[in-house]
């Protein structure tokens, strides 16, 4: 598919597919960007800041980021807006666009890797979603050990690899340059495997804290 207009939203985080994204919106040129947006398809871009700030622009960002849905909105009486939307598919920038009135980009998809035609790669994607369920079990339980409050989300992750990837990665105690890489993944099997490392990582961290204190 050809590359396509869409309007860039840069952030302190990482949006992955299917994890809702809050917004409060006051900076006018991402007010301009949700009027635009509710006009036209409802769709924004988030990527990555690498280096830089969220207000005002001059920041560095990553090329690899996520369409974000708008859901719901609301504008109070100052112009402010907030913002529900939802993380849907993943891209590519091709080319930053001029920012005037706001930050915008040529993208193009991003598909991951399809399954081939080996039957183990199912199979291998079965058996990491049920390792990385496991470790996140493990992880999750060593931080309430510690104190840490018990996420809300505490609960069997979904059938589909696929799926279940993006939500452990979002219950993961690992920062926006590890959830960067997660999202990077080329697909489901590689997006797993890393998981598995962080989270073994996140384990052992936690093992060893308990231990000393």
């Amino acid at each position: 598919m050809p590359a396509r207009r869409l309007p860039m939203f840069p952030l302190g985080t990482v949006l992955l597919p299917f994890a809702h994204l809050p917004l409060h919106i006051f900076e006018p040129r991402y007010r301009a960007l949700v009027k635009d947006c509710l006009a036209a398809d409802g769709q924004f871009g988030v990527v990555l800041i690498e280096r830089g700030h969220e207000v005002g622009g001059g920041d560095v960002r990553f090329e690899v980021g996520t369409v974000a849905r708008i859901l719901q909105t609301a504008e109070l009486p100052d112009g402010r807006w907030l913002v529900d939307a939802v993380g849907t598919d993943r891209f590519r920038v091709t080319e930053w666009l001029p920012e005037d009135p706001y930050p915008q980009a040529l993208v193009e998809d991003f598909d991951d890797e399809p399954f081939d035609a080996d039957p183990g790669t199912e199979g291998e994607a079965a058996e990491r979603r049920t390792a990385v369920e496991r470790l996140l079990r493990q992880v999750l339980a060593l931080q309430i050990e510690m104190g840490f409050p018990a996420p809300s989300a505490v609960r069997s992750l979904d059938d589909d690899p696929a799926t279940a990837a993006y939500e452990a990665a979002l219950l993961s105690p690992i920062g926006p340059m590890d959830t960067q890489k997660v999202l990077e993944a080329p697909g489901t099997v590689a997006r797993l495997a890393l998981l598995e490392t962080l989270l073994d990582d996140a384990r052992d961290v936690l093992s060893r804290r308990i231990a000393e204190d």
